[in-house]
């Protein structure tokens, strides 16, 4: 039975020796995993800066909305022709439609380019990874 008073990683030290476990660096292992961290950060502040590129696109819809429904309903004149009414309420269903497809396109590509962003900044590092794992490989051999 080990010493009680044996540090711990004395005792993995030996079990390592014992079975002839190659020795590995940990301060590599650790700065390994800190750049994964990292370019998961970066990844994560990249979504975080689309999510807020969104809202803020939703906002502008929203407040456009708002000043195109007002201006309608001020420019709204009760009596008149049926078809005027027809007329106005075709217009403004046409440029409701327009701005809901443009805005509708805007949102997509900010999703999609702040996807991208993210998903090449853990793509990179998984790269860069795979490297560094190669040539300590290969070092060894």
């Amino acid at each position: 039975m080990a010493d009680a008073t044996q540090p711990f990683t004395d005792m993995f030290k030996k079990l390592g020796e014992q079975l002839k476990v190659p020795a590995f660096d940990v301060s590599k292992i650790m700065e390994h995993h800190q750049k994964n961290l990292d370019a998961m950060t970066r990844s994560w502040q990249a979504m975080a800066g689309g999510a807020s590129e969104i809202a803020t696109k939703q906002r502008e819809i929203f407040e456009a909305a708002v000043k195109d429904v007002t201006e309608m309903a001020k420019s709204y004149k009760p009596g008149g022709s049926p078809q005027e009414v027809i007329e106005k309420q075709t217009e403004f269903a046409k440029k409701a439609m327009e701005a809901a497809i443009s805005n509708t396109r805007d949102i997509a590509e900010l999703v999609q380019k702040s996807s991208t962003e993210a998903f090449k900044i853990v793509q990179d590092r998984m790269k860069e990874s795979y490297e560094e794992i190669r040539a300590t490989v290969e070092k060894k051999s």
